[in-house]
């Protein structure tokens, strides 16, 4: 099998022989990691609960997360689940690479269909999974949402969406959304939509896949999974708490499968994580802090404020060339958007000539390091 790099790793060979300008400090606007403090009454939960690491915890998930999960499904989706139509994960990248894996793995010649650019863990569950992948391009033209060709996605086992998307910050509305439930139905394909920047919006709440089934009438979400986390919400990404929800008959072979592959989480995250997915304020706060950020950002290097993610899918006249110059005259990191893409039977790479920006840091860095980007481009 043969991995790609992953696009840090790509980043740090690309800026191995480069200085960067010390008149200035560091400032790293790469990885989607919240440079913000977990809230405290998550930490405390997590302390609390500390003497529960003498017991192993259930592949299910304790009965506290998964009715936190489920009601937080239902009240920012209005979306009600039974326990058999979700699993509590640890995490979603863990999800994304080996339910692939599970879901594949009878099928002859599988193919996978993913939104690109993307976010790496597809690629590798297909390499693993030793699937053709059909990209799902990207693109200005197509206002960064998936072009459809049903000669394609009549071939494929399953699909990978995720919006709001990393790293265009494109959504899908309850109609797009919607049409896509209807294409999984008539082809028969498993659509699994990556919706991690669910609750990273700046204005109005974005809808779920889940909503969409219900929408277009499939109550049963068959062939329909979403997954989610507290990562991006809760400034928590080292509590490595997800769901997988959706489609009760997969979720019951998939939760057999699980059983084998050692993923449970750790009791006492399992209490911070039923903390964290319990509330709702923090994460309004959070949404008020990168709404701030992206008002800089509108005014620094005249944006249009995306409607959901914390970050800027900024083009520019060479990506490789200005993530070079940014940082050795500004000291600056962002990544280059040919990191998060591919070429395509054509050639063409959707991530080329842009660059993804991560607002993750509070204004006054933020605003440091959008001016000196605006320099750059000048």
């Amino acid at each position: 099998m043969n991995f790609e790099p992953y696009p840090f790793e790509k980043l740090n060979n690309l800026l191995k022989d480069i200085a960067p300008n010390k008149e200035y400090e560091a400032s790293t606007l790469t990885i989607g990691e919240p440079q913000f403090e977990t809230p405290k009454f998550i930490q405390e939960a997590l302390c609390k609960s500390s003497s529960q690491l003498r017991k192993y915890p259930k592949t299910t998930g304790e009965d506290d997360l998964r009715a936190a999960q489920r009601e937080f499904v239902t009240k920012r989706f209005g979306v009600e689940l039974t326990n058999e139509q979700i699993i509590p994960t640890f995490g979603t990248r863990e999800v994304l690479f080996n339910f692939p894996q599970f879901f594949l793995f009878d099928k002859k010649d599988p193919v996978i269909a993913f939104t690109n650019p993307f976010y790496q863990i597809y690629e590798g569950a297909a390499i693993a999974s030793r699937a053709k992948t059909i990209y799902l391009n990207l693109t200005p033209q197509n206002n960064f949402k998936p072009e459809i060709d049903e000669s394609l996605l009549s071939t494929c086992n399953m699909v990978i969406l995720n919006f709001p998307n990393n790293p265009t910050t494109s959504t899908l509305t309850l109609e797009e959304l919607g049409e896509w439930v209807n294409l999984a139905l008539k082809h028969d394909f498993v659509l699994l939509n990556d919706e991690c920047y669910s609750e990273i919006y700046t204005d109005k709440p974005i809808p779920s896949l889940l909503e969409a089934s219900l929408y277009v009438g499939n109550k049963a979400f068959k062939n329909i999974l979403v997954i989610n986390s507290v990562s991006k919400r809760s400034s928590a990404p080292g509590l490595r708490s997800g769901f997988i929800a959706g489609d009760e008959s997969i979720l019951k072979e998939y939760l057999g499968y699980r059983t084998y592959i050692g993923c449970a989480s750790p009791l006492p995250l399992q209490s911070a994580a039923t903390a964290a997915w319990s509330d709702e304020k923090h994460v309004e706060a959070a949404r008020e802090i990168y709404k701030k950020n992206f008002k800089i950002a509108k005014e620094i290097l005249d944006i249009e404020i995306p409607k959901a993610t914390f970050y800027i899918w900024l083009r520019v006249p060479n990506s490789l060339e200005f993530t070079k110059k940014l940082y050795h005259q500004y000291n600056v990191k962002v990544l280059p958007g040919e990191y998060l893409a591919r070429e395509d039977a054509n050639g063409t790479n959707p991530g080329k000539n842009f660059i993804r920006i991560a607002l993750v840091e509070d204004e006054e860095k933020t605003r440091s390091a959008l001016l000196r980007i605006k320099e750059c481009l000048v």
